[in-house]
């Protein structure tokens, strides 16, 4: 059976009169990827730094491998490495020294001091920039930098807030390269990001966090079967469908909800395999299709769905 690692109880933050979290609870298995997704200011910035000991909650506890985890100096915390969204690193210093900086305050030193810095510049794929400075670097190897500093003290625990934020697609696959090594190599993680495609390919479990309370908490596959549609079809048709057409498409087998914009027909679908009766309908109505495409439903459709679709700034 698979041992809890963090466990999240009721947390809760306000701020003035506005409650930014709100008696959030969750835990993490050993070896497990979390993936904690939020709209802006739903409050995940704010239990990040509660569950890393570095803003104090109002109520509600954590615990670190059966530990508590508090404001000043425990055993807890340093089992926990944190990535924050703003870089933590001196430009002055360089990569490695940078390290050392950081690997002083566990008390890293000698031999596994330099061990350990080789292991982790290795990891993020900067050991043959160990000597050069950060101000020379791009944003994604600063980020993957970052990184490295949070695994200098081997945290069992890695908690990582937005940390491709700012970086081009190839920074971003380097970085997700270096968490899949992580992962399989059994390091439990927590990610928040705004990047649903993101946790869509990191996450085991999924916290979903909205106005401060926890809406979802589950796996992929749990979350998921929350939409009755789990599949999407386009068709675009030659002429615009008519409101009968629309009529009987909705009523066929696995058919959700239809919508039309001129030609272009979007329909959702119970599964996947629905879509061989639309398509089926649409030629006996002797209409022709230019173009379709299907889709699975994503994580975003289920994100949009318990969220909602109003813009938050």
């Amino acid at each position: 059976m698979t041992s809890v690692l963090l466990k999240v109880s009721n947390l809760s933050k306000s701020y003035g009169e506005r409650r930014a979290v709100d008696a959030v609870s969750f835990q993490v298995q050993a070896g497990q990827t979390v993936g904690l997704i939020g709209p802006n200011g739903a409050g995940k910035s704010s239990t990040v730094s509660m569950i890393c000991g570095l803003l104090r909650a109002d109520s509600g506890s954590v615990e670190m491998d059966g530990e508590a985890v508090t404001q000043g100096l425990s055993g807890a915390k340093r089992k926990i490495g944190f990535v924050p969204q703003d870089l933590a690193l001196y430009d002055d210093l360089s990569a490695r020294e940078n390290l050392k900086l950081f690997a002083a305050l566990y008390g890293i030193r000698g031999a596994q001091l330099k061990r350990r810095c080789d292991e982790v510049l290795a990891l993020v794929n900067l050991l043959d920039r160990a000597g050069d400075k950060p101000a020379t670097f791009s944003g994604g190897m600063k980020r993957r930098l970052n990184i490295a500093a949070a695994l200098m003290h081997d945290p069992q625990l890695l908690i990582l807030d937005e940390p491709t934020v700012g970086v081009d697609p190839q920074s971003r696959n380097a970085i997700f390269d270096t968490l899949e090594q992580l992962k399989a190599m059994g390091r439990s993680l927590i990610y928040t990001s705004h990047y649903m495609e993101e946790v869509e390919r990191l996450a085991d479990h999924i916290v979903i966090i909205d106005h401060g309370k926890v809406l979802a908490d589950e796996s992929p596959a749990a979350l998921f079967r929350r939409l009755p549609a789990q599949a999407a079809l386009r068709v675009e048709l030659a002429a615009p469908a008519p409101a009968a057409l629309l009529d009987g498409i909705g009523l066929l087998h696995g058919v959700g909800a239809v919508s039309a914009e001129g030609g272009t027909l979007d329909i959702l679908l119970a599964h996947g395999e629905d879509a061989l009766a639309v398509m089926g309908y649409l030629e006996r109505q002797g209409c022709r299709a230019l173009h379709f495409a299907t889709a699975q439903t994503k994580l975003e459709d289920i994100f949009l769905n318990l969220t909602g679709r109003s813009l938050r700034d």
